[in-house]
Formats: structure tokens, sequence, C-alpha cells
């Protein structure tokens, strides 16, 4: 049977990662060679609509982003649940291995999505354009904005933070049009022009999305997800005061029933496939965009010992994040609580938030691939991005407000921050890493960021202590917290936890300045004459 979007997602897979991985894939030049004529002709606008499920990816830059930021301690080798892939990703390695949860499979994954936006742009030309129907528009909306996210992301792994000096770091090839030949030769070009492109598609993109075009809207860019995506788009890049309205077309004025139902989950039979389940449910208003990806996020940051030698366990958790001791008191606080693990060679405190799904392949040989469903997009999130923003801006008082929203609706608080009681509190900690070895931990960290900020123990650098604490606990075991460690220049440590739950070893420190926070281009690509990030 004709299969459009197979066939269309195999030719893409083959002919860019041919392009993009050179001659370390065997077969490609045999298959290009007779590929016009086999190609898919997108001549409907149904074909088009189809072409774009293909623009999402099925393989996500989580995994990696957790293991490098400081969500993850290591419990040495004394925890035998590890591997080669894990061990390297923990310690900033250059990656040399490829399975699910690589960054090799992240890059061709992205890139395969934004040729498929390109094969849908082309054809949308071709169809009469977007004037020709509203299908057309909304199709060319999403194509768009999806090619815009891929590229985001991929900076945002293996490209330096997005600052003033854009233009001197390095870029990656931006592709906007279908690739054609067999074996194309790509420029890296400079960041700026790089995330100049993306907002160009983003600005674009974002009036002609139409929430009409799909069934199941979520798993597609819809019109609030598109609007969350140029909120951290803008707040990565330092565009305050577009942030603040790009996070307000999604949240609105009155943000409270747009918030994850914490409480309601709370409520429900404590099981973890039920929460799971209910955590990327389509139809809370929460989640705005989700990944279904070839992961064992679930396992990793589930009930499971497997791979705990890098665990968010007690020490980390007892003194940075969802066990320690902050603002509105003890984790008890929590609305929907943290789960603990205990092993005598590992602990996990998790949240009950990423599935642990499986595709049987043979039912009958139990074999076939795990997979885990990653919500990209939260209203959750982009509160949390205007509470940033608005701190950047002054707005003092609007920041406060959105903090307190959040912070009512995770946990049972009715506490009311204000930038006095909130710049009360975070004077009275400690920085992290102040002891002679840089390893012991509290719930603030020295910022350094490209951009300005006043003084330690200002109001806004208080302010922004609480909405980067706040966004961690909001987005951990999903990567995001490594993005925000990145911009902020927040140096951390590796370091090994012992059998009492304490610091034992450091093994290495990542300053603000060291090259290993720009993610090495996978390895078939710099074999192929891809220019490598510097180190």
């Amino acid at each position: 049977m004709f299969n459009l979007d197979t066939l269309m997602k195999n030719y893409i897979k083959v002919a860019f990662t041919c392009g993009m991985m050179g001659a370390a894939f065997s077969g490609c030049d045999s298959y290009l060679d007779t590929m016009p004529d086999n190609r898919a002709t997108l001549d409907s606008e149904e074909k088009v609509r189809t072409i774009l499920t293909s623009s999402y990816i099925d393989h996500v830059y989580s995994l990696v982003a957790e293991l490098s930021s400081d969500n993850v301690d290591s419990y040495g080798m004394q925890n035998p649940n590890g591997t080669r892939f894990l061990d390297d990703a923990h310690a900033w390695k250059d990656e040399i291995e490829s399975n699910n949860e690589s960054l090799e499979r992240f890059w061709s994954s992205s890139y395969i999505a934004i040729s498929s936006a390109n094969e849908a742009l082309k054809a949308i030309d071709e169809l009469g354009g977007p004037e020709a129907s509203n299908t057309l528009k909304a199709c060319r909306g999403e194509a768009l904005v999806s090619r815009a996210y891929n590229h985001f992301m991929l900076a945002n792994m293996f490209c330096w933070r997005y600052d003033k000096d854009a233009a001197s770091h390095l870029g990656l090839p931006y592709m906007v049009k279908p690739e054609t030949s067999l074996n194309p030769q790509y420029e890296r070009g400079n960041l700026k022009d790089f995330y100049d492109k993306i907002q160009t598609d983003i600005e674009e993109g974002l009036p002609l999305i139409s929430d009409d075009l799909y069934n199941v809207p979520k798993y597609h860019f819809n019109v609030k997800a598109a609007w969350a995506l140029a909120t951290r788009f803008y707040l990565y890049t330092e565009q305050w005061e577009k942030a603040v309205d790009a996070a307000t077309n999604v949240v609105g004025s009155s943000p409270k029933a747009m918030l994850r139902d914490y409480k309601g989950m709370s409520e429900m039979t404590q099981n973890i496939t039920a929460i799971t389940n209910e955590y990327i449910n389509p139809a809370s208003n929460a989640n705005l965009l989700l990944h279904t990806n070839y992961s064992i996020l679930g396992m990793i940051f589930g009930n499971y010992s497997t791979y705990s030698r890098y665990s968010h366990g007690a020490y980390v958790s007892e003194n940075e994040d969802i066990c320690a001791t902050n603002i509105w008191g003890g984790k008890t606080m929590f609305w929907q609580g943290v789960k603990s693990y205990r092993a005598t060679n590992g602990v996990r405190d998790v949240f009950w938030k990423m599935p642990n799904l499986f595709e049987y392949t043979d039912i009958n040989a139990g074999t076939g691939y795990r997979h885990s469903v990653v919500v990209a997009f939260s209203t959750d999130e982009a509160l949390l991005n205007r509470a940033e923003a608005y701190i950047m801006l002054g707005r003092y008082d609007e920041a406060a407000a959105d903090l307190t929203t959040f912070m009512q609706n995770i946990t049972k608080s009715t506490m009311v921050l204000t930038p006095e009681n909130i710049a009360e509190f975070y004077n009275e900690q400690s920085y992290c890493y102040e002891d002679e070895n840089r390893m012991l931990s509290g719930l603030k960290k020295h910022l350094n960021p490209a951009f300005a900020i006043d003084a330690e123990g200002s109001i806004q650098e208080c302010m922004l202590q609480c909405v980067l604490g706040f966004r961690r606990i909001e987005t951990i075991h999903a990567g995001l917290r490594w993005f925000d460690i990145k911009r902020y220049g927040i140096e951390i440590p590796r370091r090994v936890i012992d059998l009492t739950e304490k610091p034992s070893e450091r093994t290495d420190w990542l300053s603000k300045d060291d090259p290993r926070r720009a993610m090495q281009v996978p390895l078939k690509v710099r074999d192929a004459g891809f220019e490598p990030n510097p180190r």
C-alpha cells in the first residue's frame, strides 16, 4: 500500500543524512542515484498535511541535557547501573557512541524534521501558495514555525549561548529548501545570522497557524504552542518586551486556569502509569506541544534502578530543588509529591512525569522499542518565562504576581510573594560551591549572564534566583535546566556522592567560559568535513 508519510520520511532521512554525514552511511549514493524518479509528489493539501507530521523530532535532547546539568550527580563505580554513553554524557565528553538518546540521533532527527518542513513549503508554493486556501495557509505557518523550532533547539545544544557577540560565534546550517545534491557542503556561518533566520520564520509563521488543521493539535504547532516558542526564543535572545507579549498570548492576564492541575493529580490514584499519562494528557490546558520519542527517560526518571549511576538523588534534591526547604516551606507542600527510591548504591528523588512506554516489534519474543513523551512547551514554563522577562524589565511587582501564581498552583502555599520577601529569603541563603572543594550545595548559585544584571543581593538578582529555581523544579527531568545553566553562565561541578549521601570527590568543574557548554557536533558529521566546535 502507498504510504506517503513513510516514503517521504525515508527519502528525507536518507538524502539528508547522506549529505550531512557523508560516506559514514553505506549505500547512500546508489539510493540517491535513482531518487528523483521515486520521490513522492506532494500534489494535494492532504499530502502536505501528511508530510508535516514528519516535521517533528522522534529523538530528543532531553537525557543528554539533563545529565549535563546540575540536576544529576554521579554515584560512582560503586553503582554498577551505568553505561559508557551515560558516563561520557555526564562528564561533558564529546560523544563517540550512538543510540536512541544520543546527540547524533537528535541532530539527524532534527534535520529530517526540517527537511519535511521544507518539502511542505515547496509543495505549498507549487499548489498556489498560502493564498490558495486556508489549509495551505495554516500548513505554511506550521512548517515555518516547526523549521524555526528545530533549528533553535539545535543551536541551544550545539552552539554557544546567544549574546551580544553572537556574530562571532559559530552557527549551524539553516536549511530553507529541500536538499537535492548528492554531496552538499555546508558552512556553519555565525550565530547571529542563524538566530535572525529563526526569528524571521517565527514571526512570518505565527499569524498563519490555525488550531483547526488537526484533530489532535497538541502534537503539532497550534497557536499557543507557537507563541510559547516565541516566548522562549525572545527570552533567550534578550528581547524582554517581546517575551512578555508572547507569554501573555499563551497564559493571558489570569493564568491560573491555564496551568497544570497539580491538585487534581494529587487526588488521583497514586500509580506511576496513571500519573505520567495524566502529565502528558493532550486535553490538559498546560500541555501545548508533545513529542513522542524513542527514549528510556521513563526508566531513568521513574521507579527503576536501571541506569541509576547518575541520578537526581537525595543530596541535590534536599539541598537545591524539590526536597529543599524553599520559600513556601518543605517538600510536603507540593500537591503532587516527590517520589523517593532508596537502594544501597543509589538514590532517586523524582516527580512522576516521564511515561515509560514500550512498542513491541515481536510480542512473542518480547522485543521492541522504549518510548516516552516529552512536554516540549507548557503554560507553566511560559508563565515563568514571562516572570523572568518582567524581572529584566524592572517590573518586579508583576514578576512577583506570576511567581505567586506558579507557586500557589504547584504547592499548597497561600503565601503572596513580593519583591521584598523574595529578596529577604534569598539573601538568607548561601551560594553553592563556596567550600574549599567547590562541591557543597544550596538554593542559589552565582549568576554570570552575558547581559547586565544588578549586583548580588539586589532585588533583581534575588528574583532571578527565584525564577530560575522555580523553573528548575517545573522542568526537572526534561533537560531545560541545561539551557539556563548556559544562559546564566552558572558554574557547576562533577562530584561523586558516597554511601552516606554526601559529596566525596570533585572530578571536574564547568566554568562559565568552558567550551564544552556547546555540545560537540556528531562524530560522523565531523568526519564528513563539518567544522567542529572548539575544544
